[in-house]
């Protein structure tokens, strides 16, 4: 098999049946840490048969950071999203 005949293949897979995968992920593993107290990281993931998008970001106290995305006025639409805590 070729890589011409991968790519046919590769476009030409059913994805409607994808799972919807709305998710904001929380790592506070990271807060202890002596060079940046306080800090952690945040993604937010969104999975299914639209397309993948995943934005990843260090903040300062991530978990009101991911609350504040719930609910504030975005230009995306957060509020219904699962909120994931890694700890």
């Amino acid at each position: 098999m070729n890589r011409e005949e991968l790519k046919r293949m590769f476009l030409q897979f059913d994805y409607s049946n994808i799972p919807v995968r709305k998710e904001i992920i929380v790592d506070l593993r990271y807060l202890d840490n002596k060079h940046w107290p306080n800090h952690g990281y945040v993604e937010i993931v969104s999975d299914g048969p639209d397309g993948y998008s995943s934005f990843s970001t260090h903040q300062e106290n991530p978990l009101q950071y991911a609350l504040e995305m719930m609910e504030g006025d975005n230009h995306n639409d957060y509020s219904k999203y699962k909120l994931v805590i890694k700890e």
